[in-house]
Formats: C-alpha cells, structure tokens, sequence
C-alpha cells in the first residue's frame, strides 16, 4: 500500500503555530515533495508523519490507519536524514542489517535483504568497509539501504542532499529518481532547493509560514503559480514582479498599464477589477533582447556569462530592485550600457492586490520546460 492523508493536522510549540490545519492526499507510489523557505514547517510535519513529534491536532492516517498514537516503528515507515547517522565502527553490511537484527530477523533472511539493497543501490563492493572510508554520497545510499532492508510503506527523506557538493547532489538526485522507479515505493522527500523539487517530484508542496499554499505538478506550479509566493519561490532565477494597474477587461483577457504601455493579457477576468493595482510577473528566461508586446529601457549593472546562458542583472527607471534576465548562449552586453529589454504578453503573469493569481489561458503541455 502506501496512502498517506493529513487531515487538518496542527503542530504547535507553546503559543506558536508551526504547522496550520495541513490536509493532504498522498496516493500509493507518489513521489511528493515538501519545499519552502527554512521555518515553513516542512520538516517539523514530515516528523509529524514519522512519529518524532507528537501532532497537535488532525489525524494523520497510514493506508486507510489513524496512526497519530502509534510509535514510528508500528507506522510502516522509514526515515532518512540529513545526516547519515551511522556507527563508525560497523562495516556497511552491519549497518544495512542493524534493524533487521533489532527486530530479531534470522540471518538468512538479513543476508538476502542486505545484498538486494546493495545491489540495488551499487555497494556490492563496499559491504566490508566502514563509513569512514565511504564518500558523502556513498554514506548517504548505505543510509537510503537502512531504509530498503525495512520494506516500509512509505519513505520519508529530510534533506538528504543537503551535505553533498553539487556534483554528487546531482549524481545522487538521479540515484533517488531511479531508485523510486525501481521501488515504486511512496516516497515524501523535504527540501529548500526547489531545483530538487522541480526535478524529482511527481507533485510538489509548497509550504509558507505553516499552510500549503499550492500543490501540483512541477510544471504546473511553475506556469500557473496560484500567488505571488510560488511565483517567486518556484523557478530560477526568482521572477521579477513589475507593478501595473487594471485598465478593462475584454473578452481576451486583462488590459494593463504597466511601465508607461498597454497590453492585454490572456488570463481569466473577475468582476471589479478596472482601476486596480495589480502585479505584472515575467521569468527573466522569458525575457529577450529588443521589442515585445512590452518592452522596457534597462540599464545592466551586473551581467554573469555562464556560457550556456548570460544572466543579467538591470536598472528600470523609477525602481530600486533590479530586474533580471537570461538569454541563451554568449552575449555582447556591457555593463551601465542601456538596452531594449522585450517579452511576450502570453508570457505574463497577473496577481491581484491580495497576491492571488489571475488563471492564464495556457496549455501547459504545450509550454516549454522551464531551465534550471
């Protein structure tokens, strides 16, 4: 199985609310992901649903189970963490086995198990070292093995990566999505790098400040962000947010006036909006050299060549915070040197004065993926 419901589920630490009235459906085989900035309170409810603390309120239910009273090991599920908790002076094949021989298993049945999870996990070889002649990412798939050998319902990892360097996080990020193929098993995975998010998840959770303000699909949150908060959070670098004002509605979507121009915008209308203030957002990868349904007078202060994409950092007229842009490739663009700065209406993103999103009249499917 593997099902996993929050139903309004509450964790609080005196008179603070860390997590509010959080319900979520998890299906069997899911591999979910619980983002936002540090605080949010995404590890503190994967320890909810691990049993490390104690909820509040709510219930959290295990394939159809309230489990709210039940001590992590009677829940049916295995955790791994951040740090890689293991015995020093084990070689990996004890440490793989330690919970089974916890739980009394025979030996047969422990050789079996360890060897499938190595196998699994490409440590065939290294069942006879100790972790401290293990590399980050080898320790951390002999912790991942711990987990296998449990057989649990549910996998639950909080911040596994996060002591890696880049090149093994990305190495290990592949080692994860495979392993989940393999298993098929429900997997909840907690981080802060929405990159991990974007590239792992089947659907992922985007907390702030306690509440779940979206979850879908990856490219659904990164074309159809429900508020200003995805908006910003999801995607890299951050979107830029340019103020506009609501000037009609017609029957093809939204006119503003933005930067001294009017435009159109393809989202779904609401009653009452003309003369509003309003928030225009634009991915800086969608952003290009020259003229667009908008275009802006910008003046580079900060321009990063990375080869692949040069990622610009630019002045607007009357604004303090700088507006970013990224274009494919190597460009000749010179510091304090103004340019023409355009981009495409149907690239738009509306939010009201609440931060709510305007929905956008897009197909998703047919939207380019996002570069990371």
């Amino acid at each position: 199985m593997g099902q996993l419901s929050l139903k309004n589920v509450i964790k609080t630490f005196g008179d603070f609310e860390v997590v509010k009235n959080v319900s979520l459906d998890v299906q069997e085989g899911e591999f979910i992901v619980f983002v936002g900035p540090s605080g949010c309170g995404k590890s503190t409810l994967l320890r909810m649903i691990a049993g490390l603390e104690h909820t509040t309120g709510g219930d959290i239910v295990i394939d159809g189970k309230r489990v709210n009273d039940l001590p992590p090991v009677k829940r049916g599920i295995a955790m791994v963490f951040q740090s890689y908790a293991l015995y020093p002076h084990m070689s990996v094949y004890e440490n793989i086995a330690f919970p089974l021989r916890v739980e009394g298993a025979p030996e047969a049945v422990i050789r079996k198990k360890v060897n499938d999870a190595a196998a699994i996990l490409h440590l065939d070889e290294r069942l006879h070292q100790r972790p401290g002649q293990l590399s980050g990412g080898q320790r951390q798939r002999v912790a991942i093995g711990r987990a296998i050998v449990r057989e649990p319902e549910i996998f639950l990892f909080d911040e596994p990566l996060s002591n890696l360097d880049a090149a093994l996080r990305a190495d290990m990020r592949i080692e994860l999505t495979r392993l989940h193929k393999q298993l098929g098993a429900t997997m909840i995975y907690v981080t802060h790098d929405q990159i991990e998010a974007m590239t792992m998840a089947d659907r992922i959770v985007v907390l702030h400040g306690g509440d779940i303000s979206q979850v879908g699909a990856p490219l659904e949150l990164y074309h159809k962000p429900q508020n200003t908060f995805v908006a910003g959070f999801i995607g890299n670098p951050r979107m830029n947010m340019l103020p506009a004002r609501c000037m009609g509605v017609t029957a093809n979507g939204v006119q503003i006036s933005c930067q001294g121009q009017s435009v159109t915008l393809p989202v779904a209308p609401r009653a009452g909006l003309e003369g509003a203030e309003m928030l225009l957002g634009i991915r800086p990868e969608h952003v290009t050299l020259g003229q667009g349904d908008l275009t802006l007078r910008a003046t580079p202060n900060v321009i990063e060549q990375l080869g692949q994409q040069t990622i610009g950092y630019a002045s607007l007229d009357g604004r303090e915070e700088n507006f970013l842009f990224v274009l494919s490739g190597t460009r000749g663009i010179e510091d304090d040197k103004p340019i023409s700065l355009g981009f495409a209406a149907a690239d738009c993103h509306l939010f009201d004065s609440t931060g709510a999103a305007l929905e956008r009249q897009v197909d998703i499917a047919a939207m380019t993926a996002p570069t990371l």
